[in-house]
């Protein structure tokens, strides 16, 4: 059986790769935003991606219904570092937050969604256990951990305009 590796990108989602039975190497991110990219490596160097395709949750499924792989599309999302019921994420603070700017207790996370920000990221530097006095900037990378759907809820609220 071909073995899917996962990668966690920071800020970004998670990739699951794979080796194809003639060599390539083909990627799949899943983006916090729920986009969807098809990578497809470079066989000289194994690092560096020669094709990229960016597409939407729709694009997404569609493409999976033509493979046949429904259930495994639906196993890959669902998949998180989880500890009896507990997840952890990184979720990128965009550009366009409405929470750019404000502080960690303006932004209700933990009681609007359950999930509790332990650390930021921010310019490859980690702030650990920040207090709600502490202020998010367009480009930090929230770590945050609760439940799978309370993570869910949180990426959706510091994406949206």
């Amino acid at each position: 059986m071909t073995e899917i590796v996962e990668t966690k990108l920071p800020g970004v989602g998670t990739l699951h790769d794979f080796a194809c039975q003639g060599g390539k190497r083909i990627g799949v991110i899943t983006h916090h935003s729920d986009r969807r990219e098809i990578v497809i490596y470079d066989r000289d160097d194994p690092d560096r991606v020669s094709e990229s395709i960016k597409m939407t949750p729709d694009e997404a499924r569609i493409l999976a219904d033509l493979l046949g792989g429904t259930s495994v599309t639906q196993r890959l999302d669902d998949l998180r570092q989880e500890i009896a019921g507990l997840a952890i994420d990184w979720l990128p603070v965009a550009r366009h937050s409405p929470y750019a700017g404000k502080t960690i207790g303006e932004t209700e996370l933990r009681t609007r969604t359950g999930v509790s920000i332990v650390a930021i990221v921010r310019h490859d530097r980690p702030l650990p256990a920040p207090g709600p006095e502490q202020e998010l900037r367009a480009g930090d990378t929230a770590v945050v951990v609760g439940t799978a759907s309370g993570i869910d809820a949180a990426a959706r609220l510091l994406a949206r305009a």
